[in-house]
C-alpha cells in the first residue's frame, strides 16, 4: 500500500501534531479564516541575502494535496482520530488564497515569502510540507547564487545528487541551482521533469576498467563523441593530459573533437595551469579544463584570484547540503485568526502580526537600496513584492516557465548592492519595520495583556 503513495502530493507527509490540532479545531468548531505566513526569522551566518525558491513546487502541493482512501483507512486503523477528522481529510481540498514573493527574488529576515489565507484547519494542515519545500530549495538556491556571483562567466554544473539527503532533495537541488544560474545538472530525471540541461562525462571506474588509459580514452571517444570530455586524473594528471594531446590528432582524422578535460583531484589551481600549458603546446588551445571535487564559493574566488585557466566546475556536496549553512531559521506562523491579528512573543522568536507586505526601493541604476516591512493595507514607496497567486483554491495564472524564473533570479543578482554581489560578510541590507506595523504589534500586545 505505502509504496505507491506519491509524497509530492500526499498530505500524510506531515507531522502528527498537525493532525492533532486539526482534530481539536474541528471538535470545537474553530474553522474561521486564518492567515499564516512563511518567513525566515534571520539569515544564516555568511548569508547577506537569500534567494527565494520552491514556490512552484509548493503551489503544486497546495493545489493537488489529496488524501487517498487507503491513507484514510490507515488513519482510522490507528484509532487516534474521530470520524469528523477522517471525513474532513477524505474530502480535503484547498479553497483559500495564497500570496507570495516570486521565486528568484532576494529576501531577508522577517519578510513573508508565502502567505496562506484559508479556514484554520486547511491552513494548519499545510504547514509541515510547505516549510519542507520552501526551506530546502531556498537553502540550495541561496548557496548556488553565491557560487554564481563568485565565478562570473564560468560554467557551473550541479553534480550533487549522490550526496543529497534523499531522492527528492537531489532532484529539487537541480531545480534550485538552475534557477540561481547554474548551467545544468548531472541528474538525468531533472532533464525530463524540469527541462534542465543535463551534462555528464565519465567516472574513474571507466578508466580503471581498462588496462590502458589511452585505450580507455579512445574507446569512450568513439562511443560518445559529442561534447567529448575526458577524465585525466585517474593515475597521473599531467600524463593524462599528454595522452589526450597524442590521441586528439587521431580522433580528429575521424571527425571527433576533444572539447574538454576534467580534473577531479589534487591541487586544482596548479594542475590546471600545467594542463593548460600541455594542451596549448599540443595545439589544443580550444580544449576547456573542467574541474570538480570540493568546490564552493571560497574555492571559486581563490581560483579566480589565482588566474586558474578553468572554464567550468562540477559542484556536488557543498551545493546540495549547503555545507556551511545547511539550514535557515524559518517559520510558518499564524498571523491572524477570525479577523484579529496575532503574534508570537516568545523570547528570540517574536513575530510581527497581521498580513504583511514588503516594499523594495531601487536606485536610478536599478540597484536595491532598502526594504520596508509593513501591514498589507499600508502605502510605502517602492515596489510591493508579495502578490496574489491563488484565489479561492484556483491559480490566477499558469505556472511560469523555469527559464522565466531563472531570468528573474539573474535580474535579482544583478540588482544586489555591490557589497552583496562581492559576498562581503559584514554588509547588512536594511529592512525597516514601518510605524503602522509597530503600532499593530503594540495593539496586539495590549489586547493580550
Amino acid at each position: 500500500m505505502t509504496s505507491s503513495i506519491d509524497p509530492s502530493t500526499s498530505p500524510l507527509l506531515t507531522d502528527l501534531y498537525q493532525l492533532n490540532m486539526v482534530q481539536a479545531y474541528l471538535d470545537r468548531g474553530e474553522t474561521g479564516e486564518a492567515v499564516f505566513e512563511f518567513f525566515p526569522r534571520r539569515l544564516p551566518a555568511r548569508r547577506g541575502f537569500l534567494l527565494a525558491a520552491g514556490l512552484e513546487t509548493a503551489l503544486h502541493f497546495i493545489e493537488n494535496a489529496r488524501f487517498r482512501p487507503d491513507e484514510i483507512a490507515w488513519l482510522e486503523q490507528t484509532g487516534r482520530f474521530r470520524r469528523n477528522l477522517l471525513d474532513f481529510l477524505a474530502n480535503y481540498r484547498f479553497t483559500g488564497d495564497v500570496h507570495a514573493i516570486a521565486e528568484g527574488t532576494a529576501v531577508f529576515g522577517e519578510e513573508p515569502m508565502l502567505r496562506v489565507t484559508a479556514p484554520l484547519p486547511q491552513a494548519q494542515l499545510l504547514e509541515s510540507r510547505l516549510v519542507n519545500i520552501l526551506h530546502y530549495q531556498t537553502v540550495v538556491a541561496s548557496k548556488a547564487a553565491r557560487m554564481v556571483l563568485a565565478a562570473p562567466g564560468k560554467l557551473l554544473l550541479d553534480f550533487g545528487m549522490r550526496s543529497a539527503h534523499g531522492a527528492e532533495a537531489g532532484l529539487l537541488a537541480a531545480r534550485a541551482s538552475y534557477i540561481a544560474g547554474f548551467a545544468g545538472t548531472a541528474t538525468v530525471l531533472a532533464g525530463l521533469q524540469f527541462g534542465i540541461p543535463v551534462f555528464g562525462t565519465m567516472a574513474h571506474s571507466y578508466i580503471l576498467a581498462h588496462d590502458d588509459e589511452m585505450q580507455a580514452f579512445e574507446d569512450f571517444a568513439r562511443s560518445r563523441p559529442d561534447n567529448l570530455t575526458l577524465l585525466i586524473d585517474s593515475y597521473d594528471t599531467l600524463a593524462g593530459a599528454r595522452k589526450v594531446v597524442a590521441l586528439a590528432q587521431k580522433l580528429a582524422a575521424d571527425g571527433i573533437v576533444v572539447r574538454g578535460v576534467r580534473i577531479d583531484s589534487g591541487d586544482l589551481i596548479a594542475s590546471s595551469k600545467e594542463v593548460r600549458r600541455i594542451l596549448d603546446d599540443g595545439g589544443l588551445r580550444e580544449v576547456q579544463i573542467f574541474v570538480s571535487g570540493g568546490i564552493d564559493e571560497d574555492v571559486l574566488a581563490s581560483m579566480a584570484k589565482a588566474g586558474a585557466p578553468i572554464g567550468g566546475f562540477g559542484i556536488g556536496t557543498n551545493l546540495t547540503v549547503s555545507s556551511d549553512a545547511p539550514t535557515i531559521d524559518c517559520a510558518y506562523k499564524l498571523q491572524e485568526y477570525a479577523g484579529l491579528a496575532r503574534r508570537k512573543r516568545s523570547t528570540g522568536k517574536e513575530t510581527w502580526p497581521g498580513r504583511k507586505q514588503v516594499w523594495r526601493q531601487f536606485s536610478g541604476e536599478g540597484r536595491m537600496i532598502d526594504d520596508v516591512l509593513s501591514v498589507e493595507g499600508d502605502t510605502q514607496d517602492g515596489t510591493p513584492l508579495v502578490v496574489p497567486v491563488i484565489k479561492a483554491g484556483e491559480r490566477l495564472a499558469p505556472p511560469p516557465a523555469l527559464e522565466t524564473i531563472r531570468q528573474k533570479a539573474a535580474t535579482t543578482l544583478a540588482a544586489l548592492p555591490e557589497p552583496l554581489r562581492r559576498l562581503d560578510p559584514g554588509f547588512h541590507y536594511p529592512v525597516t519595520p514601518a510605524e503602522p506595523l509597530r503600532q499593530l504589534a503594540e495593539a496586539v500586545d495590549r489586547r493580550g495583556r
